[in-house]
């Protein structure tokens, strides 16, 4: 079954240690952390001050999936493990090979899982270089940034090609989908090969977060 992350962007953040708790007991797999710099991406979110917090609230147990849209992820991840996150994810976009491949291998040495965005702008060639040295694959269905953007079905193409890739070579990463997701496209992402559907504003902002999120899976 496809997993559901919740985004806690979408959250009330006058009571983010209970939203995050909410989001678990109304069936979410993981938590999506979006930590934005407001250089990477014209937003700033919040740190690794945020991600304790929230690891504190929701105990040590819970799957904390941090997605790094950060100008410099090779000098701030470190900061993100102590955090107690499970998985951190960096964008693709940031560098050259060299850059990338380290930044990965440092993350997986410091154990936790590692991660690669992709924007929707990016193609899908991109990031064929290091799908065999990555946990997840994150392909953007919205420009990063800001929350509540309109879902972009042209990226279903880089999911189905990262999900043919993926059976060919005999992987084993996940690919991930993060924006405008909700009940309405949920199956499509699915079918395409996504594992994990991120969703802020349709889980975090409905009426009945799990009926929402059951919605959905």
């Amino acid at each position: 079954m496809t997993m559901i992350a919740p985004s806690l962007l979408a959250a009330d953040f006058s009571r983010i240690g209970e939203e995050a708790r909410r989001a678990f007991d109304s069936g979410a797999d993981w938590l999506h952390l979006d930590i934005m710099d407001g250089h990477f991406v014209d937003n700033i979110s919040f740190g690794p001050e945020i991600c304790a917090a929230v690891r504190k609230a929701v105990g040590p147990d819970r799957f904390l999936d941090a997605h790094l849209m950060i100008e410099r992820p090779d000098h701030y991840f470190d900061r993100f493990v102590k955090a107690g996150v499970n998985l951190i994810c960096f964008h693709v976009e940031l560098g050259d090979h060299h850059y990338i491949r380290d930044t990965l291998r440092r993350i997986r040495k410091a154990g936790v899982k590692n991660g690669l965005a992709v924007n929707p702008a990016t193609p899908f060639d991109a990031v064929v270089p290091y799908l065999g040295e990555i946990d997840l694959l994150l392909v953007m269905s919205v420009v990063p940034g800001f929350g509540g953007q309109s879902f972009m079905p042209s990226v279903l193409d880089k999911v189905e090609k990262a999900a043919e890739w993926r059976t060919e070579h005999q992987a084993e990463f996940l690919i991930q989908m993060d924006g405008g997701i909700g009940k309405n496209n949920a199956a499509q992402c699915a079918l395409a090969g996504a594992d994990v559907l991120v969703a802020g504003s349709s889980t975090f902002k409905a009426p009945d977060m799990a009926r929402a999120i059951a919605e959905m899976k």
